[in-house]
């Protein structure tokens, strides 16, 4: 969310940048939160002068009052003052309410004004015109046909979609077995991958307020992806980061704290709204998945220099269990309203031959402090806090990588070295024939 000061300043960049995420049917927001804008401060000011006047008024009413003692004429003087006051007592009361409705206005629709983009973020409407910075690893394909991810875990007995599908319907799964251990292997390296970055570890609540869902996410997001819990002021999480970065809701944090790296574990549980391809079966998009997350709360000028690291984490992540990725630059149709910039990291699919998304970095810039109220304080005063936060891994999208990536002709999958300690020592999966 930007900064109505802002706005009122500079409505030709903000109306630009509208433009730049090609969402032209919110250019009228602009000039309608300047018009509420105007109207509010109208009857903020209004309310001032009235406030200011009913305590000259309330004085000038004991001078009357006393001086009627003497002068009779006095005692009709106060009287009319008094009328004075009551008038204006009615006004500020109708001045109040207006004030909390002109705010609650301009505060539902500057949640829906798009946050300013980064001027390095390229310029396009959709997904398609993302743009391959750079790759990691040699992506290669084998000489033997590579199974679908499902079929390649089912050698394993290592899912059951038939029996999630009786239970829960589509969109979850069983995991068992190997595949169900290297999914938590995975996991618990990625925990202690973050740890030795410097990560301090977290498990967090799986559900969170409405006001933190609004805090951290756009109106569009939330009702595309969030389960509500029925009767009660609860969703739950879609990703850790929302609670996460709601740890610190209305915090004043101390600026020698900065910055606050958190790395979390969770479910996330998500709608995905929408029909998808049919290389989305299976377990690559899902209602329920298990993630380790990172988040950063920092100084403003720090926030560009820790998007660059969060990424790379990933990118060092992936590359130490063999799978080869690239970074993508998402472009300014592609960003989510409260993103300044973002990126995603593919992995390579030897089945698909091309990348998919398994990571996704985001620099989030002032729009979830202002939103959440969040603020430093430093010895220059109060500011507002920079977010950032990254997937580390997400392991159902990451078990299709590692398989597939680590696939043998006889059909067993090699276990990554870094894995062993995780899967006690278990070097190779081998399918039972």
């Amino acid at each position: 969310m930007l900064d109505i000061k802002f706005v009122r300043e500079n409505p030709e960049i903000v109306k630009e940048n509208i433009r730049k995420k090609f969402q032209d049917a919110k250019l009228p927001l602009v000039d309608e939160v300047l018009d509420l804008d105007a109207k509010n401060r109208a009857a903020m000011t209004e309310a001032n002068e009235l406030r200011n006047a009913r305590n000259v008024l309330s004085k000038k009413i004991g001078m009357l009052m006393g001086q009627a003692k003497k002068d009779p004429s006095k005692a009709e003087e106060a009287e009319a003052v008094k009328a004075q006051v009551k008038a204006n007592a009615e006004r500020l009361a109708e001045l109040e309410v207006l004030e909390d409705t002109y705010a609650k206005e301009i505060r539902k629709i500057m949640l829906q004004i798009p946050n300013i983009i980064d001027p390095s973020v390229p310029i396009g409407p959709d997904d398609t015109h993302n743009v391959e910075v750079q790759r990691f690893g040699e992506p290669t394909v084998p000489s033997f046909e590579i199974p679908y991810h499902t079929a390649i875990m089912e050698s394993f007995h290592g899912i059951d979609t038939d029996s999630a599908g009786r239970v829960s319907g589509t969109g979850f799964y069983y995991l068992l077995g190997d595949i169900a251990r290297l999914h938590e292997a995975v996991l618990a390296y990625a925990r202690d991958f973050m740890i030795n970055k410097g990560f301090t570890f977290c498990i967090p609540p799986f559900m969170i307020h409405g006001n933190v869902v609004e805090g951290v996410m756009s109106q569009t997001d939330m009702d595309a992806m969030m389960y509500k819990i029925e009767g009660e002021d609860l969703y739950l999480i879609g990703t850790s980061e929302h609670s996460m970065i709601g740890k610190f809701i209305d915090q004043i944090i101390p600026e020698a704290t900065l910055p606050q790296t958190l790395t979390s574990y969770s479910p996330c549980f998500r709608k995905e709204k929408g029909s998808h391809g049919i290389e989305e079966r299976g377990v690559y998009r899902i209602h329920q998945f298990e993630k380790q997350e990172m988040i950063v709360v920092c100084k403003p000028e720090d926030s560009m220099a820790w998007y660059e690291k969060m990424w790379q984490y990933s990118v060092e992540l992936f590359r130490s269990m063999d799978i080869p990725v690239r970074q993508l630059e998402c472009c300014s149709g592609d960003l989510a309203d409260l993103k300044v910039k973002s990126c995603d990291i593919e992995a390579w699919s030897p089945r698909q031959q091309k990348y998919f998304e398994v990571c996704s970095c985001s620099n989030l810039g002032d729009a979830q402090a202002r939103r959440l109220k969040m603020r430093v304080k430093g010895e220059k005063g109060m500011y507002l806090p920079h977010t950032l936060n990254n997937t580390v891994v997400a392991p159902p999208r990451m078990l299709i990588a590692l398989l597939e990536n680590n696939l043998q002709e006889d059909g067993s999958v090699r276990i990554p070295e870094v894995l062993w300690p995780y899967m006690g020592g278990t070097k190779v999966l081998t399918p039972d024939k």
